[in-house]
């Protein structure tokens, strides 16, 4: 009898004990993925700071860059087609994250080419309008950069929790999913050629 009693609360106690470490374990997977949410917001963040300093360096380009209009349309075009390319943040998967990148690479494109037609306007380089939105563009190409760093470090970080044994189970049952990762740009690994 005493014995039975014995085993019956020793049985109790690791039921118990599984119980607690699975709802600590569930509840740190639910604080770990809001972590790589609110991440997300600060990458969404910055991206949209930079849509927003684009109709300003377009309209100041286009005061004197009258013959650029091909150039200025386009990234007017890719700011639209990046602004409209959004992700719920539970749904953080790599082919939606790989969709907004390419929106947004679309933009960097068009904003990289817009830099290269400025310089063939002296006066427009020499505005201090455009000096200051491009020195807030690049600040802002900086904190994407940042931002996506620390994306998908948060991203990792959940990843491996909910894939480690045997946290894995629970993670299954609460129905948690890896995040998706930025990764670099197609053509990134080549280094650009400088003509003179």
């Amino acid at each position: 009898m005493k014995k039975g009693l014995i085993i019956l609360v020793a049985v109790v106690a690791v039921i118990a004990i599984f119980i607690f470490w699975g709802v600590g374990k569930y509840n740190g997977f639910v604080s770990q993925e809001e972590g790589v949410k609110a991440q997300w917001s600060n990458v969404e963040n910055v991206y949209q700071r930079r849509a927003d300093l684009i109709p300003n360096l377009v309209a100041t380009v286009k005061g004197y860059a009258t013959h650029e209009e091909k150039t200025l349309t386009e990234v007017i075009e890719a700011r639209a087609k990046a602004t409209s390319v959004t992700i719920d943040p539970t749904k953080l998967n790599e082919s939606n994250i790989a969709a907004f990148q390419k929106a947004q690479d679309g933009l960097s494109g068009a904003l990289s080419r817009l830099m290269v037609s400025v310089e063939q306007y002296p006066n427009l380089k020499a505005n201090e309008n455009f000096l200051a939105l491009q020195s807030q563009l690049e600040g802002t190409e900086n904190r994407i950069a940042v931002e996506r760093r620390k994306y998908n470090e948060a991203a990792q970080a959940f990843n491996a929790s909910i894939r480690r044994f045997p946290a894995n189970i629970i993670a299954g049952m609460g129905s948690f999913e890896q995040k998706g990762y930025f990764k670099a740009s197609e053509g990134a690994e080549k280094a650009p050629q400088v003509k003179f």
